[in-house]
C-alpha cells in the first residue's frame, strides 16, 4: 500500500487570474479560498501551456506539452464530428493511472473534457469512480455522468456545484484510511454561470460573484472533510485554473482573456498547501507551468512512470517548500496546435502574432451566444456576461508577429520592445525554434466564430 500524502488538486473552469479575494479583487469574495493560500504558498507566475480547457487538462494529466500529449484543441459534442470524436491518445499515461499503479485510490468529479465516448472516459484513464459533465457546461446535451452512466439530464446548473462538492466530501470519507488522489475539477465560473439558492445575489458582485461564492464553499466544504477525518496534515493540495477569464471576471490587469494568447489568457492563480511541509503565507514570483503538477505530485508520493516517454514537468517542491528558483528557462504557450510564444522570467515573444477573441462581424457590447440557457436543455440564469464585460486590457499596440514584452515592466503587454532589445528576441526565438522542431504539423478544425 502507498505510504505517500493525500492528492488533491481543484481545477476551477476559466477562472481569472485576478479573480480572487487573495489576488487583489476588490468585490469578488473568496474567504475559504483566500485562508488556503494563508496556510500555503501563492503562486503569481503560474502559467497554462494553452488558452483554453481541454489542452491544459490534457498537460496536467500527463505531464506533457499538449503538442506531445495529443490534445490541442476542445472536444465537443455539439461541435461537428471531429470534435465529436476528439479525444486524448489511449497511448497516453495518466496522473490517475500513475497514482493507481502506486496503491492510490482515484476519484474525479467535475469536467473531464479529454473524450467523452466509451473507451476515453475518466474510469477508462485510471480513475476508479466518476461523477460530472464530461465537457464544458454548455455543450449540448449537457448532461451528468455516474461513471458512464447518464445520472442527470438536464442539469440544474444552480445546484451543481453544492452537488459536486458532497461528492468529493463522500469520496474522502470513504478512501481516508489509505491514500487517495481526489482530482476536483469545477464547473465554475465557466459559462453559464449559475449559483445556488444560498448564494444567488448575495455576493454584491453579480452572477460572477455569485457563483464564486459557491466556488468558495466548494473549496471549504473538501477543506473541511479533509480536518474531520483527520488527513489535513497528511494532504498535499493544489488549487489552480485551466486558463484565464472569459466575460465578467478578471485578468488581474493582464491584457487579453480566455482563447487569446496574451497573459490574461495564460496566467493564472495556483495556491499549494501541505501543513508542516509548504511554509504558510508564502509568495513565489517563480515561473511554473501546468505540467509540473503532474511531477511535483509523483516527486511527493514516491510514484514511477511505467514508460519513458519525456516529461515537460518539472518538480516544484523545491520551489514551494525551500523558495528554490524555477527549474525552468523557458515556457511556451499553445495557439491551437502551433507553438505561439515563449517566455522567461521577464521577457515574452509572441512569434505568431497574438491572438484575440474572434466574435462574429457586427457584433458590438451584446452577441448571441449559440450555447446560452434557453431553460430546455440548458438550465442556468438568463442574465449571463457580455462583451462589454471583458476581463483584460483591450488597449496597447495592434498585434503583429515578432513582438517582444517586458512583463517586469509591462505585465500588461502594451509596448512592444523588440527593436531596443534585438538580443532576447535572437534569444527566445532560438529557444523557440529548438522546441517547435518538435512539434507536429497538425491541421486545426475549423470552428464558427463566436456570435
Amino acid at each position: 500500500m502507498a505510504a505517500g500524502p493525500n492528492i488533491v488538486i481543484f481545477l476551477a473552469d476559466d477562472l481569472g487570474y485576478g479573480d480572487l479575494g487573495c489576488y487583489g479583487h476588490p468585490k469578488f469574495k473568496t474567504p475559504r479560498i483566500d485562508k488556503m493560500a494563508a496556510e500555503g504558498v501563492r503562486m503569481t507566475q503560474f502559467n497554462t501551456p494553452a488558452p483554453f480547457c481541454a489542452p491544459t487538462r490534457a498537460s496536467l494529466m500527463t505531464g506533457r506539452y499538449p503538442f506531445r500529449c495529443g490534445m490541442t484543441q476542445n472536444p465537443a459534442p455539439d461541435g461537428g464530428p471531429a470534435a465529436d470524436t476528439m479525444a486524448m491518445p489511449k497511448t497516453e499515461v495518466t496522473l490517475a493511472q500513475v497514482l493507481k499503479s502506486n496503491g492510490y485510490a482515484t476519484g474525479m468529479v467535475g469536467k473531464w473534457h479529454l473524450g467523452h465516448k466509451d473507451g476515453v472516459l475518466p474510469t477508462d484513464r485510471g480513475f476508479d469512480e466518476y461523477y460530472g459533465i464530461p465537457y464544458s457546461n454548455d455543450m449540448r446535451p449537457v448532461q451528468v455522468l455516474e461513471g458512464k452512466t447518464v445520472a442527470e439530464y438536464p442539469v440544474v446548473q444552480a445546484t451543481l456545484t453544492q452537488r459536486y462538492s458532497q461528492r468529493a466530501v463522500d469520496f474522502i470519507r470513504r478512501k481516508h484510511a489509505n491514500p487517495f488522489f481526489l482530482y476536483f475539477a469545477e464547473a465554475m465560473p465557466h459559462k453559464p454561470l449559475a449559483a445556488s439558492e444560498k448564494n444567488y445575489r448575495k455576493s454584491g458582485a453579480g452572477l460572477y460573484g455569485d457563483a464564486l461564492l459557491d466556488l468558495d464553499d466548494s473549496v471549504g466544504a473538501v477543506l473541511d472533510a479533509l480536518k474531520e477525518t483527520g488527513v489535513d496534515n497528511n494532504t498535499l493540495i493544489f488549487f489552480t485554473s485551466d486558463n484565464g477569464a472569459w466575460f465578467g471576471g478578471s485578468t488581474g490587469g493582464l491584457r487579453g482573456m480566455k482563447t487569446a494568447t496574451y497573459e490574461g489568457a495564460y496566467r493564472v492563480p495556483m495556491i499549494a498547501r501541505w501543513p508542516g511541509k509548504i511554509p504558510a503565507g508564502s509568495t513565489n514570483h517563480e515561473l511554473a507551468i501546468m505540467m509540473d503538477l503532474f511531477v511535483t505530485v509523483m516527486e511527493a508520493t514516491g510514484t514511477k512512470m511505467p514508460d519513458d516517454r519525456y516529461l515537460d514537468g518539472m518538480n516544484l517542491l523545491p520551489v514551494l517548500i525551500q523558495g528554490a528558483k524555477s527549474p525552468h528557462q523557458y515556457l511556451f504557450g499553445h495557439q491551437g496546435p502551433k507553438l505561439a510564444s515563449v517566455r522567461d522570467a521577464r521577457w515574452k515573444l509572441h512569434v505568431l502574432p497574438p491572438k484575440l477573441l474572434k466574435l462574429a462581424s457586427g457584433t458590438s457590447e451584446r452577441w448571441d451566444d449559440p450555447r446560452a440557457p434557453d431553460g430546455v436543455t440548458i438550465l442556468a440564469p438568463y442574465e449571463q456576461y457580455n462583451v462589454d464585460a471583458h476581463p483584460g486590457l483591450t488597449t496597447g499596440v495592434p498585434a503583429a508577429p515578432m513582438q517582444l514584452f517586458d512583463l517586469q515592466n509591462d505585465p500588461g503587454e502594451q509596448q512592444d520592445v523588440a527593436a531596443k532589445h534585438s538580443d532576447e528576441v535572437k534569444r527566445l526565438r532560438q529557444a523557440y525554434d529548438l522546441l517547435n522542431k518538435e512539434v507536429p504539423v497538425v491541421e486545426e478544425v475549423k470552428r464558427k466564430p463566436y456570435r
